[in-house]
């Protein structure tokens, strides 16, 4: 089976409680309370309501699944980060650092899908929460799923033996760092600082202190063939490290962001990425500055094997 860095299927959560989380404000610093309004939630389903538009627009298939009231999931939105789906069928469960997002992992969800793709076996990470050791998906992994590397920033929500095991069992290579933000706290996941393309990558160097694991990071990129887009904190503190190559079904490839992140590129930047896809963005500013996460953290790739 031929490897692919993007899939025309994304998975996304439609909310119905979508809020600020206390749970996980003391570790993403992307998270803004001064942001809350009453009608967060309705605000928030209008976004949500208009990216999944402008993403079926441009031919890419979406399967929207809403979120129930109950439990109470304020973060449900981001289903990137309790599961992630593979081309060779496996499925795998994350270990959540919060109590509160712990409760997004929904078997229905995945019986769903397997109505239509074939999955093979569930790996479910899960336990590790009882150790207080965290792997939160596509955050805090981002995959080179070409050449089967994982690249993370170490993190309170990124440990080392979750991803190393992750790793053994789905048959990747880790590219482990440190990474902080302009005021030297940690970022939180990995796919707010850089973004994977088929040829591209998309990345903060700035936010990688330790000059060695900056050069580690640049190599592994070179070697790989990707073109380095380097952006600045200010970018990505304006999501633009989050972003997500797809396909549509005519197999035309799409760079997806939100408008925030959109609006923070230069003008050289953007043609440097128009090079490798179409630029979708969609106004999720709601989500961003409550939630604390943009674009590429709404969409769950389904890399699955079609059902015959």
């Amino acid at each position: 089976m031929t490897k692919t860095q993007s899939t025309s299927h994304i998975l996304m959560i439609r909310p119905v409680s979508f809020g600020f989380n206390e749970e996980t404000a003391g570790s993403n610093a992307f998270q803004n309370r001064d942001a809350v309004k009453n009608d967060a939630n309705e605000r928030a389903q209008l976004e949500f309501d208009g990216m999944v538009n402008i993403l079926r627009e441009n031919g890419v298939e979406v399967t929207v699944i809403d979120d129930t009231p109950e439990p109470h999931t304020p973060d449900s939105i981001f289903p990137n980060n309790w599961v992630s789906f593979h081309d060779d069928g496996n499925i795998f469960l994350y270990p959540m650092q919060a109590e509160n997002r712990r409760l997004e992992r929904r078997e229905d969800i995945i019986s769903q899908l397997e109505d239509e793709f074939a999955a093979k076996q569930i790996i479910d990470l899960s336990r590790f929460e009882n150790e207080g050791k965290f792997l939160e998906g596509t955050g805090s992994m981002v995959l080179d799923r070409e050449n089967k590397i994982a690249y993370a920033c170490i993190s309170p929500r990124t440990d080392r033996e979750v991803l190393n095991l992750f790793c053994e069992q789905a048959g990747y290579k880790a590219v482990s760092f440190d990474a902080v933000d302009e005021h030297g706290k940690a970022i939180y996941h990995t796919n707010v600082l850089m973004c994977l393309g088929s040829k591209f990558a998309v990345i903060c160097m700035d936010s990688i202190p330790n000059p060695h694991e900056k050069i580690m990071v640049k190599d592994s990129l070179l070697s790989t063939h990707k073109e380095i887009i380097e952006i600045s904190f200010k970018q990505m503190n304006q999501f633009a490290g989050n972003m997500l190559e797809v396909k549509n079904k005519a197999g035309q490839s799409l760079v997806v962001m939100s408008q925030n992140a959109y609006n923070a590129l230069t003008d050289a930047q953007k043609a440097v990425l128009g090079k490798f896809g179409k630029l979708v963005y969609a106004d999720i500013s709601t989500i961003e500055s409550i939630g604390g996460g943009s674009a590429r953290c709404m969409m769950a790739e389904v890399h699955l094997p079609a059902n015959l």
